[in-house]
């Protein structure tokens, strides 16, 4: 088999090949990713403002909108963060009397999350939210909820499966589409 000729790049001084082949920035999947959650979260951030929202803190409020009453460890099981990143977050959307942060009482280890009667009704204006990101990215809604079950599952499938690392002399890397 013939390998496949890499594309020819330069480096910032227009001399070498820095950059070339599996290391190209086009090629980078965690990097489209990370590009499309910046936009996304850009998207959100006029939407959430008039409802006092920052974007994780909207995301902590879907999570008990769905379900009130659960640990802070679930919430962060949820949405995979840790709890130095939650505590903060949970301060300051209790400091809005939007969510309780109560100890167990069967267990005072553990701290229960509960929607204040605020918290609670502002449901009701961020239900236009997710219709505008639809609108503003030209997808429908059922469109998002297929991507985003599909983004959920390569993320399970990353989180078990091992990434074996390509011999320096492995697949040439993916080609880029020619743009019309």
């Amino acid at each position: 088999m013939t390998p496949r000729p890499q594309p020819a790049h330069t480096t910032s001084t227009g001399t070498g090949t820095a950059g070339a082949g599996w290391l190209a920035l086009d090629h980078q999947l965690c990097f489209a990713l990370y590009a499309a959650s910046l936009a996304m979260t850009k998207a959100y951030k006029p939407l959430l403002a008039p409802l006092g929202l920052t974007y994780p803190q909207y995301l902590v409020l879907l999570v008990l909108w769905e379900g009130d009453g659960i640990t802070v460890s679930q919430l962060g099981e949820r949405l995979t963060l840790d709890s130095g990143t939650l505590t903060p977050l949970l301060k300051r959307l209790e400091a809005q009397a939007l969510v309780q942060r109560l100890r167990d009482v069967a267990d005072e280890r553990r701290v229960l999350l509960r929607l204040t009667p605020a918290g609670r009704a502002l449901r009701a204006r961020a239900e236009a939210v997710p219709q505008a990101i639809a609108c503003a990215t030209a997808c429908d809604l059922q469109q998002i909820g297929a991507l985003a079950g599909q983004l959920h599952g390569l993320r399970r499938q990353l989180q078990v499966t091992p990434v074996p690392l390509v011999p320096a002399d492995g697949p040439a890397p993916p080609s880029t589409p020619a743009t019309p």
